[in-house]
């Protein structure tokens, strides 16, 4: 997270991963994604959301294939 980062309240968040408010709050609750409490209010910053987004990404065969894995 760094100090130009958006919060994002929970329901923006769920918007922008395409999914439920219970699935970020899930996440919230599990602590499998960092947040900022403020009070009462939970904020999840941007660039954590972006984070979680690319280490979930599951690389193409394409992109995981060696190239000295070819036969002669």
């Amino acid at each position: 997270m760094n100090n130009n980062d958006r919060l994002l309240t929970v329901d923006e968040a769920a918007e922008r991963l395409g999914t439920g408010v219970r699935f970020i709050r899930r996440l919230i609750q599990e602590r499998r994604i960092r947040y900022v409490k403020l009070g009462k209010h939970v904020r999840i910053a941007d660039s954590v959301l972006t984070a979680y987004v690319e280490e979930r990404t599951i690389p193409t065969i394409r992109e995981t294939r060696s190239r000295f894995g070819k036969a002669a």
